[in-house]
């Protein structure tokens, strides 16, 4: 008894971050120094409201107008990455619940165990009680199932059940990238959105308000890099950003591009032309010698070369060919298949439809 007695003094004496006050509460003795929060700026400005959704106006309206007047259903919301599905579905429990919200909600992600026994047990004791908080606009409480795809089909059959018993006190929102993994019986019981890939604008306003409240060095051509590369994902957008602004104080186009190690489009440009014009052998050592010297993928340049094709005129019947064998291409690298030898193949591909356009031209 005296050793452990000795060890928690010994303890004591030791910590004196923290000293308790008259109430019992633990503060911060003066001269301790604050730990720095870096936060990322996805985090940092995600939206704290349904006005602060980037875009998708008319699912916002419509969702804004069932929430206030109390009419909320159980919804069910699909699309690809980084489109505010979330951000949309947590800006609804903010304005129904207020500062209450993180009693009102139970969310779970796919990082949680979501089998049948996790449905039958905390999602059903969670739904199957009334909530009486004081200061809360609605009774009714949210149960936010993020990765909605990611549940078994077992435990998706047990939801449907849940979901009809509970409708009364409990709305189920449900958030998914592919909603055909979603069975039809849950898909009927739910009010579906589709997000889209958010359109360049709506990316770009919501890119300059970032960089205006960071206050970052941006050009015109570098903030229209950004946009490119993030395909409509809000996301990547400000992972880009912030990664960029990590690594060099201007974000130029160049900078941005050597950042994700994507290949710059006047680099693409040229391996195109010489595809276009070239002999097999002088393409091979000219393609080679690029990708070693800026460390290029080979699949990032099928994929630009592609888009390229669809820039440029050529007959219909030469495209189609072209862009079916680029796609192989794509394909087999997809699955770790020799550098050289699809660099071979890409080369071939091009000197055939090469062939065919001068056939085309006679």
């Amino acid at each position: 008894m005296k050793e452990v007695i000795m060890l928690m003094d010994i303890d004591g004496e030791d910590d004196h971050s923290l000293k308790p006050n008259e109430k019992g509460k633990n503060v911060v003795v003066p001269g301790t120094p604050p730990v720095p929060k870096a936060t990322p700026w996805v985090e940092k400005y995600r939206p704290q409201s349904l006005a602060d959704v980037a875009a998708h106006r008319d699912i916002i309206d419509t969702i804004d107008r069932l929430t206030s007047e109390n009419r909320l259903p159980h919804l069910l919301l699909y699309g690809p990455p980084g489109t505010g599905k979330t951000s949309t579905i947590l800006a609804v429990a903010r304005k129904l619940y207020g500062p209450q919200y993180h009693n009102m909600i139970l969310e779970m992600n796919a990082s949680d165990d979501r089998g049948i026994d996790v449905v039958r047990q905390q999602i059903q004791d969670f739904a199957s009680t009334q909530s009486f908080s004081f200061g809360v606009k609605a009774s009714v409480k949210l149960v936010l199932l993020d990765e909605s795809d990611a549940m078994t089909k077992d435990a998706q059959f047990a939801l449907r059940r849940v979901i009809e018993k509970y409708t009364k006190n409990t709305r189920f929102a449900l958030i998914c990238n592919h909603v055909n993994k979603i069975i039809p019986a849950l898909q009927s019981r739910c009010t579906r959105f589709r997000f889209a890939p958010l359109d360049p604008i709506h990316v770009t306003e919501r890119l300059k308000h970032v960089i205006a409240e960071e206050r970052l060095d941006v050009s015109e051509s570098g903030l229209a890099a950004v946009v490119r590369l993030s395909n409509g994902d809000m996301r990547k957008a400000l992972n880009i950003l912030q990664s960029t602004h990590m690594a060099s104080q201007q974000i130029t186009e160049e900078a941005v591009y050597l950042c994700t190690g994507n290949p710059l489009p006047k680099d693409i440009e040229q391996i195109s032309y010489w595809l276009l014009n070239e002999s097999f052998s002088e393409i091979f050592k000219r393609t080679s010698e690029i990708k070693a010297r800026k460390g290029l993928a080979l699949v990032d340049i099928v994929r630009e070369v592609t888009m390229f094709v669809f820039k440029i005129k050529m007959p219909s019947n030469v495209r189609v060919q072209l862009i079916n064998d680029l796609a192989d291409i794509e394909y087999r690298l997809s699955f770790g298949c020799n550098d050289k030898l699809q660099l071979g193949s890409l080369i071939a591909t091009f000197t055939r439809a090469r062939s065919a356009l001068v056939a085309a031209a006679k």
